[in-house]
């Protein structure tokens, strides 16, 4: 079984990146999910207010399942969120592992 990787990348506003923080290590404290091995969120090192968001499945079948999973908090926070981040800058990337016939 293939592992997936998916990502959302964005610029938040920089006005809102204190509140941004604290939404986002509450969200590391919320987020799980049934095959979700990691929720990591990182900064990109060469320009400020620029995340990702790297969220690691074991399967294929978890990733396509993971926003069936979500409680009320982690909405109420990811729409929060959403209200930070600076329009038409979101990028969203999946990776589905490579694996060898040879089990």
């Amino acid at each position: 079984m293939s592992q997936v990787i998916f990502s959302i990348k964005y610029e938040i506003l920089p006005e809102k990146r204190e509140e941004y923080l604290d939404v986002v290590r509450e969200l590391k404290n919320l987020v799980k999910a049934e095959g979700l091995l990691s929720y990591s969120v990182y900064e990109k090192k060469s320009k400020t207010n620029v995340f990702e968001e790297i969220y690691l499945f074991d399967s294929k079948e978890n990733f396509e399942n993971f926003d069936d999973d979500q409680d009320e908090r982690v909405d109420l926070l990811m729409t929060k969120l959403s209200d930070m981040i600076k329009g038409h800058s979101t990028e969203y990337s999946t990776l589905n592992e490579v694996v060898s016939n040879n089990n």
